[in-house]
């Protein structure tokens, strides 16, 4: 059942946002909700892909165990996100497992029934698609991540997209523990603390679950230093 203030959150996610009003709505309302418990299994990897899914509240993640058996976090979804729609539309198997990180609550819309309504009203395709283009935009920005920046870099850019000032100080409340932290941007948990330690001098005090930046500004600009700029001095 959806509460107060799911709609709006729903609309926001890009599934919903580009469709017409009484369109999304009438998803909404043939959709359902359910609550995940810290640690709770979504879905396995293999499982038919049957459901859409848009985070409601908490944070979920997508993940591939690898051939050594060690976990290769894919994607961390928060509020108004959205997972699961191209292999959903194609009527297929889920490539990857998602794992409730915190407690939290996703909305399932059916898949089956959204291809049913394709037919008549064909905005549903575009919407799926654009969905699955936005998601296709994030894990290249995640491989350029992995290319272009350091470590460091990398941790800054996840704070930065945390924190909700543009400019000055800002303190964040750090969404899951470390160790998934560093699986997300493609480290170890001990690079993800030698990370933050390199961090501390641009004004960056990790403190449990606690991040403080004392200029928004100056880790931004870290962030986006150009690995090959020493490089390109010396020709």
């Amino acid at each position: 059942m959806l509460e107060a203030g799911d709609s709006a959150t729903a609309r926001g996610a890009i599934l919903l946002a580009s469709l017409p009003n009484e369109l999304a709505e009438t998803i909404l309302q043939r959709a359902t909700t359910r609550t995940y418990h810290r640690g709770e299994t979504i879905f396995l990897q293999g499982d038919p892909a049957d459901f859409i899914f848009v985070v409601l509240d908490g944070w979920m993640k997508l993940f591939r165990i690898t051939p050594t058996g060690s976990e290769a976090v894919v994607g961390v979804f928060t509020k108004g996100r959205s997972f699961g729609e191209a292999v959903a539309f194609a009527g297929g198997t889920y490539p990857v497992s998602a794992e409730a990180v915190t407690e939290g609550r996703l909305l399932l819309v059916r898949a089956g029934i959204l291809s049913s309504m394709m037919k008549d009203r064909p905005e549903i395709a575009t919407a799926i698609l654009s969905s699955a283009f936005r998601h296709l935009q994030g894990l290249v920005s995640q491989l350029e991540q992995l290319k272009a920046h350091t470590g460091a870099q990398r941790v800054a850019e996840f704070l930065l997209e945390l924190c909700n000032s543009e400019t000055g100080s800002c303190t964040i409340t750090l969404p899951y523990d470390k160790t998934l932290i560093a699986g997300r941007l493609g480290m170890q948990p001990q690079s993800l603390s030698r990370a933050f330690n390199r961090l501390e001098p641009l004004g960056v005090r990790i403190a449990h679950n606690q991040a403080s930046i004392a200029d928004v500004d100056k880790l931004r600009e870290y962030m986006l230093e150009d690995r090959s700029a020493p490089w390109r001095k010396s020709e």
